[in-house]
């Protein structure tokens, strides 16, 4: 079958070696990106402690405070929030990187989408860690701080701490990429509205082992997660039957506009 109007051709299509090299050229702009943020970030990362911080310190008993035992483990512990920092600040840069690598493959009329597809990729990486730190922290620390007594007294490491604060950070902004790859997909037809309502049940369950492997072994975290994913994923099938529903609205409108390219 002939290749549609606008699609490379199979003469056309880039080799592996060339795929490789753009790959290549694509994560080095994407570090480039990162460590651009991270030296904006560590210029400030005093700051971005004690904000971070902040969740837990609030809930921890009067006279408490976080401890590092060892000399050089506030140091490592600043250099590591300055380079998640730095992914957060690159993360339009990242999201832009991995449109281009795969706009080869895109017929002419998708990669007009470049733009929404950044900004919503984003919105949504960023709001996720926001959830992490303004919904999941309160209630997450609170129920740990619940463990605490008159004789088991709380002494939270710094390293730790923020060890286990940045994994759910990231893990929240790549949990709610969900929509935003979903939509992307059923862009290129790979994946449809029925296809994810079939897939329901199995969508729950692998939500759930998701949270399970993203979060502490402990079910109010899990559920934290869970329950936005859920939602999250109810959004993608609302969202993906709008996309189809305006495809069916306008069938030939990607026709048209590829004849006149």
């Amino acid at each position: 079958m002939a290749d549609r109007p606008g699609k490379p051709s199979p003469e056309l299509r880039m080799p592996l070696t060339a795929h490789l090299a753009e790959l290549r050229t694509r994560l080095v702009w994407s570090f480039v990106a990162i460590g651009v943020g991270f030296v904006l970030c560590y210029a400030v990362s005093q700051y971005l402690v004690e904000y971070l911080t902040r969740p837990l310190v609030k809930v921890l008993p009067p006279g408490s405070s976080l401890v590092f035992t060892n000399l050089a483990e506030a140091f490592f512990a600043y250099l590591k929030i300055a380079f998640i920092g730095g992914i957060f600040l690159a993360t339009p840069v990242v999201a832009y990187q991995l449109w281009k690598f795969v706009e080869p493959g895109l017929y002419e009329h998708e990669k007009r989408y470049v733009v929404p597809f950044v900004l919503t990729a984003t919105v949504f990486f960023v709001g996720g860690a926001l959830f992490a730190y303004f919904v999941a922290f309160p209630v997450g620390f609170r129920f740990f701080m619940g463990f605490a007594s008159e004789t088991i007294r709380p002494l939270p490491s710094l390293k730790e701490y923020l060890s286990f604060a940045m994994k759910l950070l990231l893990a929240f902004g790549l949990v709610f990429e969900f929509p935003v790859v979903t939509l992307f997909l059923a862009g290129l037809g790979i994946v449809s509205a029925r296809m994810l309502r079939t897939s329901r049940r199995y969508a729950i369950l692998l939500i759930f082992i998701l949270a399970a492997l993203f979060t502490p072994p402990d079910v109010v975290s899990q559920l934290i997660m869970a329950v936005p994913l859920y939602i999250l994923y109810e959004l993608s099938i609302l969202l993906v039957a709008l996309l189809e529903k305006g495809r069916a609205l306008r069938p030939s409108r990607g026709t048209l506009e590829e004849q006149q390219g």
